[in-house]
Protein backbone atom coordinates (compact mmCIF):
# COMPACT_ATOMS: atom_id res chain seq x y z
CA UNK A 1 0.00 0.00 0.00
CA UNK A 2 1.30 3.44 -0.84
CA UNK A 3 1.92 6.09 1.80
CA UNK A 4 -0.70 8.25 0.08
CA UNK A 5 -3.39 5.62 0.63
CA UNK A 6 -2.35 5.14 4.25
CA UNK A 7 -2.61 8.87 4.82
CA UNK A 8 -6.00 8.93 3.17
CA UNK A 9 -7.32 6.09 5.30
CA UNK A 10 -5.80 7.69 8.38
CA UNK A 11 -7.57 10.94 7.59
CA UNK A 12 -10.84 9.08 7.15
CA UNK A 13 -10.51 7.45 10.53
CA UNK A 14 -9.53 10.67 12.26
CA UNK A 15 -12.81 12.06 11.04
CA UNK A 16 -14.65 9.22 12.78
CA UNK A 17 -12.56 9.06 15.96
CA UNK A 18 -10.72 5.90 14.97
CA UNK A 19 -7.35 7.56 15.34
CA UNK A 20 -4.53 6.88 12.88
CA UNK A 21 -3.43 4.24 10.41
CA UNK A 22 -1.51 1.37 11.91
CA UNK A 23 -0.44 -2.13 10.97
CA UNK A 24 -2.20 -5.00 12.71
CA UNK A 25 -0.55 -8.40 12.41
CA UNK A 26 -1.95 -10.57 9.66
CA UNK A 27 -3.89 -7.82 7.96
CA UNK A 28 -2.65 -6.00 4.91
CA UNK A 29 -4.16 -2.74 6.08
CA UNK A 30 -5.63 -3.06 9.54
CA UNK A 31 -6.43 0.56 10.21
CA UNK A 32 -7.92 1.29 13.60
CA UNK A 33 -7.18 2.30 17.12
CA UNK A 34 -3.75 2.26 18.68
CA UNK A 35 -3.37 0.13 21.78
CA UNK A 36 -1.70 2.60 24.08
CA UNK A 37 0.91 0.84 26.19
CA UNK A 38 1.12 -2.76 27.35
CA UNK A 39 -2.16 -4.61 27.26
CA UNK A 40 -3.41 -5.82 30.62
CA UNK A 41 -4.49 -9.43 30.40
CA UNK A 42 -6.93 -9.02 33.26
CA UNK A 43 -10.56 -8.72 32.22
CA UNK A 44 -12.14 -5.37 32.93
CA UNK A 45 -15.79 -4.43 33.12
CA UNK A 46 -16.61 -0.97 31.79
CA UNK A 47 -18.46 1.57 33.84
CA UNK A 48 -22.19 1.00 33.36
CA UNK A 49 -23.55 3.20 30.59
CA UNK A 50 -27.11 4.39 30.00
CA UNK A 51 -28.76 1.81 27.78
CA UNK A 52 -31.57 3.95 26.37
CA UNK A 53 -34.29 1.64 25.12
CA UNK A 54 -31.93 -1.33 24.91
CA UNK A 55 -32.34 -4.32 27.21
CA UNK A 56 -29.30 -6.33 28.34
CA UNK A 57 -28.90 -9.46 26.25
CA UNK A 58 -29.32 -12.71 28.18
CA UNK A 59 -28.14 -15.92 26.58
CA UNK A 60 -26.96 -19.21 28.04
CA UNK A 61 -23.37 -20.32 27.65
CA UNK A 62 -24.53 -23.37 25.67
CA UNK A 63 -26.34 -21.21 23.12
CA UNK A 64 -23.54 -18.65 22.96
CA UNK A 65 -21.03 -21.42 22.25
CA UNK A 66 -22.93 -22.21 19.03
CA UNK A 67 -22.26 -18.77 17.52
CA UNK A 68 -20.37 -19.04 14.23
CA UNK A 69 -21.03 -15.57 12.74
CA UNK A 70 -20.76 -12.09 14.25
CA UNK A 71 -22.30 -9.31 12.16
CA UNK A 72 -21.60 -5.63 12.78
CA UNK A 73 -24.91 -3.95 12.15
CA UNK A 74 -25.54 -0.20 12.09
CA UNK A 75 -26.30 -0.01 15.83
CA UNK A 76 -25.58 -3.45 17.26
CA UNK A 77 -23.49 -6.60 17.15
CA UNK A 78 -25.57 -9.56 16.00
CA UNK A 79 -24.38 -13.06 16.93
CA UNK A 80 -25.72 -15.88 14.80
CA UNK A 81 -25.65 -19.64 14.40
CA UNK A 82 -26.05 -20.04 10.66
CA UNK A 83 -29.02 -17.86 9.72
CA UNK A 84 -30.49 -17.93 13.22
CA UNK A 85 -29.89 -15.04 15.62
CA UNK A 86 -28.56 -16.24 18.96
CA UNK A 87 -28.36 -12.80 20.58
CA UNK A 88 -27.44 -9.23 19.84
CA UNK A 89 -25.88 -6.39 21.79
CA UNK A 90 -26.92 -2.79 21.41
CA UNK A 91 -24.04 -0.36 20.94
CA UNK A 92 -25.79 1.83 23.49
CA UNK A 93 -24.82 -0.74 26.14
CA UNK A 94 -21.07 -1.11 26.57
CA UNK A 95 -21.31 -3.54 29.49
CA UNK A 96 -23.33 -6.10 27.57
CA UNK A 97 -21.28 -5.75 24.38
CA UNK A 98 -17.96 -6.33 26.14
CA UNK A 99 -19.38 -9.05 28.39
CA UNK A 100 -20.77 -11.09 25.49
CA UNK A 101 -17.52 -10.85 23.55
CA UNK A 102 -15.54 -11.86 26.65
CA UNK A 103 -17.73 -14.93 27.11
CA UNK A 104 -17.52 -15.89 23.45
CA UNK A 105 -13.94 -14.97 22.55
CA UNK A 106 -12.04 -14.99 25.84
CA UNK A 107 -10.02 -12.29 27.56
CA UNK A 108 -9.03 -9.40 25.26
CA UNK A 109 -6.00 -7.18 25.32
CA UNK A 110 -6.99 -3.75 26.54
CA UNK A 111 -5.71 -0.23 26.93
CA UNK A 112 -6.93 2.87 28.68
CA UNK A 113 -7.08 6.02 26.62
CA UNK A 114 -7.52 9.63 27.59
CA UNK A 115 -9.29 11.98 25.21
CA UNK A 116 -7.02 12.59 22.23
CA UNK A 117 -4.60 9.71 22.92
CA UNK A 118 -5.25 8.02 19.60
CA UNK A 119 -5.78 11.14 17.52
CA UNK A 120 -7.43 14.52 17.60
CA UNK A 121 -10.95 13.10 17.86
CA UNK A 122 -10.20 9.95 19.83
CA UNK A 123 -12.56 9.60 22.83
CA UNK A 124 -11.61 8.76 26.37
CA UNK A 125 -12.38 5.20 27.42
CA UNK A 126 -11.06 1.65 27.29
CA UNK A 127 -10.19 -0.17 24.08
CA UNK A 128 -10.53 -3.96 23.90
CA UNK A 129 -9.02 -6.09 21.14
CA UNK A 130 -9.84 -9.76 20.51
CA UNK A 131 -7.39 -11.65 18.31
CA UNK A 132 -6.40 -8.56 16.35
CA UNK A 133 -9.81 -8.89 14.69
CA UNK A 134 -12.39 -6.94 16.71
CA UNK A 135 -11.73 -3.67 18.52
CA UNK A 136 -14.30 -2.12 20.83
CA UNK A 137 -13.78 1.30 22.37
CA UNK A 138 -16.02 1.60 25.44
CA UNK A 139 -16.51 5.34 25.87
CA UNK A 140 -16.25 7.02 29.26
CA UNK A 141 -19.42 8.97 28.46
CA UNK A 142 -21.99 8.28 25.74
CA UNK A 143 -21.40 10.09 22.45
CA UNK A 144 -23.80 12.64 21.03
CA UNK A 145 -25.44 9.95 18.91
CA UNK A 146 -26.18 7.86 21.99
CA UNK A 147 -23.64 5.09 21.38
CA UNK A 148 -21.58 3.86 24.32
CA UNK A 149 -19.10 1.93 22.16
CA UNK A 150 -17.37 2.31 18.81
CA UNK A 151 -16.53 -0.92 16.98
CA UNK A 152 -14.04 -1.79 14.24
CA UNK A 153 -13.64 -5.20 12.53
CA UNK A 154 -10.14 -5.75 11.11
CA UNK A 155 -10.24 -9.38 9.86
CA UNK A 156 -12.70 -11.80 8.32
CA UNK A 157 -12.68 -14.22 11.26
CA UNK A 158 -11.73 -14.55 14.90
CA UNK A 159 -11.03 -17.57 17.10
CA UNK A 160 -13.57 -18.34 19.81
CA UNK A 161 -12.74 -19.21 23.41
CA UNK A 162 -13.24 -22.87 22.49
CA UNK A 163 -10.92 -22.64 19.46
CA UNK A 164 -13.53 -22.50 16.69
CA UNK A 165 -13.41 -19.95 13.87
CA UNK A 166 -16.15 -17.34 13.88
CA UNK A 167 -16.87 -15.35 10.72
CA UNK A 168 -16.89 -11.56 11.03
CA UNK A 169 -19.10 -9.61 8.65
CA UNK A 170 -20.86 -6.36 8.05
CA UNK A 171 -24.36 -6.01 6.58
CA UNK A 172 -25.11 -8.10 3.48
CA UNK A 173 -22.19 -10.42 4.28
CA UNK A 174 -19.44 -7.92 3.45
CA UNK A 175 -16.12 -9.01 4.98
CA UNK A 176 -12.60 -7.66 5.33
CA UNK A 177 -10.73 -8.84 2.22
CA UNK A 178 -13.74 -8.69 -0.10
CA UNK A 179 -13.60 -6.69 -3.31
CA UNK A 180 -16.62 -4.36 -3.33
CA UNK A 181 -15.87 -2.45 -6.51
CA UNK A 182 -19.34 -3.15 -7.91
CA UNK A 183 -21.01 -1.92 -4.72
CA UNK A 184 -18.96 1.26 -4.77
CA UNK A 185 -19.81 1.90 -8.42
CA UNK A 186 -23.54 1.38 -7.82
CA UNK A 187 -23.76 3.32 -4.55
CA UNK A 188 -25.28 6.82 -4.48
CA UNK A 189 -22.66 9.55 -4.10
CA UNK A 190 -24.20 10.40 -0.72
CA UNK A 191 -23.18 6.95 0.57
CA UNK A 192 -19.54 6.94 -0.52
CA UNK A 193 -16.43 9.07 -0.18
CA UNK A 194 -13.11 8.82 -1.98
CA UNK A 195 -9.89 9.40 -0.05
CA UNK A 196 -7.47 8.28 -2.71
CA UNK A 197 -6.01 9.59 -5.94
CA UNK A 198 -5.64 8.34 -9.50
CA UNK A 199 -2.84 5.95 -8.55
CA UNK A 200 -3.99 5.00 -5.05
CA UNK A 201 -7.72 4.71 -4.51
CA UNK A 202 -9.31 4.49 -1.08
CA UNK A 203 -13.00 4.60 -0.29
CA UNK A 204 -15.51 4.74 2.51
CA UNK A 205 -18.83 3.12 1.65
CA UNK A 206 -21.88 3.30 3.91
CA UNK A 207 -23.30 -0.22 4.16
CA UNK A 208 -26.27 0.46 6.44
CA UNK A 209 -27.63 3.70 7.79
CA UNK A 210 -28.20 4.24 11.51
CA UNK A 211 -27.35 6.59 14.37
CA UNK A 212 -29.58 9.55 13.65
CA UNK A 213 -28.25 12.50 15.63
CA UNK A 214 -30.14 13.00 18.88
CA UNK A 215 -30.66 15.92 21.20
CA UNK A 216 -28.56 15.19 24.28
CA UNK A 217 -31.30 16.69 26.45
CA UNK A 218 -33.42 13.65 25.61
CA UNK A 219 -30.93 11.39 27.40
CA UNK A 220 -30.53 13.30 30.65
CA UNK A 221 -27.44 14.58 32.41
CA UNK A 222 -25.60 11.25 32.08
CA UNK A 223 -25.35 11.73 28.34
CA UNK A 224 -22.63 14.35 28.30
CA UNK A 225 -21.15 14.76 24.82
CA UNK A 226 -17.83 13.04 24.28
CA UNK A 227 -15.11 13.96 21.80
CA UNK A 228 -16.13 10.94 19.76
CA UNK A 229 -16.43 11.69 16.10
CA UNK A 230 -20.00 10.91 16.10
CA UNK A 231 -20.83 14.35 14.83
CA UNK A 232 -23.01 17.07 16.28
CA UNK A 233 -26.78 17.00 16.59
CA UNK A 234 -26.98 19.44 13.68
CA UNK A 235 -27.93 17.33 10.63
CA UNK A 236 -26.07 19.76 8.38
CA UNK A 237 -22.84 18.86 10.19
CA UNK A 238 -23.30 15.19 11.00
CA UNK A 239 -23.56 13.67 7.53
CA UNK A 240 -25.03 10.17 7.44
CA UNK A 241 -24.00 7.74 10.18
CA UNK A 242 -24.05 3.97 10.23
CA UNK A 243 -21.78 1.01 9.56
CA UNK A 244 -19.21 1.57 6.81
CA UNK A 245 -16.48 -0.25 4.92
CA UNK A 246 -13.08 1.36 4.39
CA UNK A 247 -11.11 0.13 1.41
CA UNK A 248 -7.67 0.09 -0.13
CA UNK A 249 -8.62 0.52 -3.78
CA UNK A 250 -11.82 -1.57 -3.71
CA UNK A 251 -10.72 -4.21 -1.17
CA UNK A 252 -12.27 -3.93 2.29
CA UNK A 253 -9.73 -3.32 5.05
CA UNK A 254 -11.95 -2.16 7.93
CA UNK A 255 -15.61 -2.39 8.88
CA UNK A 256 -16.70 0.17 11.45
CA UNK A 257 -19.64 1.70 13.27
CA UNK A 258 -20.60 4.40 13.95
CA UNK A 259 -18.87 6.06 11.01
CA UNK A 260 -20.29 9.17 9.31
CA UNK A 261 -20.19 9.80 5.57
CA UNK A 262 -19.83 13.39 4.33
CA UNK A 263 -19.77 14.89 7.82
CA UNK A 264 -18.95 18.59 7.82
CA UNK A 265 -17.23 18.45 11.20
CA UNK A 266 -14.20 16.38 12.18
CA UNK A 267 -15.28 16.05 15.81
Amino acid sequence: MTSRTLLALGAALLAVSAGVASADGGSASAVGWIDGGTADAAAWTPTPQPTGDAEPARVSSAKLKRVDVIELDAESLVMRHGSKTVTDASMRDSRTTVSLLNRLLGTPSRSQTAEGDGGECFPAGTTYTWGGAIRVAALSTPADLGNAVEIRILRDHVRSRSGDDIELTGPHGVQVGDDIGDRIARAPKADRMSFGSDDAQAWQLLLAEGWTATDSSDRGSAASPSASATASADPDDSGTNGVSALTDDTTVTVLGSPMPVHAQRSC
